[in-house]
């Protein structure tokens, strides 16, 4: 990578002191206040830290009750979040609902997604990963580098949906700093499909509007009867685009980098975790309760970005093969997250049902 691309770009940037104001919320520093950290009096670290006494981690996490919702930040002024740490319960990572709004915009949240489809972990269940955008560490560390500007205003809140508590550990790590005049804001957009009716196809995202640069996609797979399920090409529709797209893929696999159904003779599917795409998910059948081969796969568009200037639609098939070497269309489970920059604020109106967040395959009781 050369050392004098562009300004502040390749790895060169990392020499370039800037004229930024660093700081980092977390249950300890709630404001990010400077001087903030390790103040806490009480807690839930405050038992434990009672022979030590105040900045000995009095309180390391918060708790959040089952139907609560909670502000975890509220940052004023212009600039990045660069980073966010997570870690909790990982069965509470469908049932946990993370919003983000940016400039104090009154409009559907920017971000609406469970916590676990964020960092690529759909089914609630530990899946190591190690990419350029997001790493999931032993045991269930979530982290992100979704760079999230904001120029007036940045609120971060989660809900919790399910019927237990949980503790929830955090740390974000942002930027006061003056942004470039092109930065854009930070999206997703969460969808399922369960599953994907017959004949039609899964929309990852629709109803983009305005300049921007679509960043990437997670995808969960839950397949729903035997067979090969991921012929299905992933479509671009951009700005004008309305029956034919400008991007066709040529399957499912191949758009998450992988080829020939990722499966390696004599091994079976087989996961890749890499900087930019991977497979890094596959749950297999028990035997017993799990009769669904289960599978998560992501794709960074950092190096060959989709860039659109009115408007972008995104779809994939579900599309599989009959035995007399025809195209089946499939009725699998899709789940999805695109992650996308606009020029504009307000994100696309995306709540959904508990129902629809249901990952567990086991009995009741």
């Amino acid at each position: 990578m050369s050392l004098s691309k562009g300004d502040g770009e390749g790895l060169l940037s990392m020499a370039i002191i800037r004229d930024a104001d660093h700081r980092a919320i977390t249950a300890e520093n709630p404001t990010g206040v400077r001087g903030g950290g390790g103040r806490a009096t009480e807690g839930t670290g405050a038992a434990a830290a009672r022979d030590l006494g105040v900045g000995w981690k009095v309180s390391p996490d918060r708790v959040i009750a089952a139907g609560e919702r909670v502000e975890l930040a509220a940052v004023e002024g212009q600039g990045v979040i660069e980073h966010i740490w997570v870690a909790t319960r990982v069965e509470a990572w469908r049932s946990l609902i993370v919003r983000m709004c940016w400039d104090g915009h009154d409009g559907a949240p920017a971000v609406v997604v469970p916590l676990g489809d964020l960092f690529c972990q759909g089914w609630a269940e530990y899946s190591p990963l190690s990419s350029a955008l997001v790493v999931v560490a032993p045991y269930g560390a979530l982290n992100c580098y979704f760079p999230m500007p904001f120029r007036s205003r940045a609120e971060i809140t989660i809900e919790n949906v399910g019927n237990t508590d949980v503790d929830f550990y955090y740390q974000f790590d942002y930027s006061l700093l003056e942004l470039p005049e092109r930065a854009g804001y930070f999206h997703t957009l969460w969808r399922r499909s369960n599953p994907v009716p017959a004949g039609k196809v899964h929309t990852i995202v629709e109803g983009i509007r305005g300049r921007g640069r679509y960043l990437g996609t997670y995808l969960a797979v839950g397949v729903n009867g035997p067979g090969w399920w991921g012929e299905g090409e992933v479509k671009f529709f951009i700005d004008e685009d309305k029956e034919f797209p400008t991007i066709c893929g040529t399957g499912t696999e191949d758009y998450f980098g992988g080829a020939w159904n990722f499966d390696v003779p004599g091994q079976g599917y087989s996961t890749f975790s890499s900087s930019y795409i991977g497979l890094h998910q596959v749950i297999r059948p028990d035997g017993l309760y799990r009769a669904q081969t289960r599978f998560g796969m992501y794709r960074w568009h950092v190096p060959d970005p989709v860039h659109f200037e009115r408007n972008l639609k995104v779809t994939i098939q579900d599309l599989g093969w009959r035995p007399d070497g025809r195209y089946l269309a499939r009725s699998d489970d899709m789940a999805s997250v695109a992650y996308w920059y606009s020029e504009h604020p307000e994100g696309i109106a995306s709540e959904f049902s508990i129902d629809a967040l249901e990952v567990s395959s086991r009995p009741p009781g």
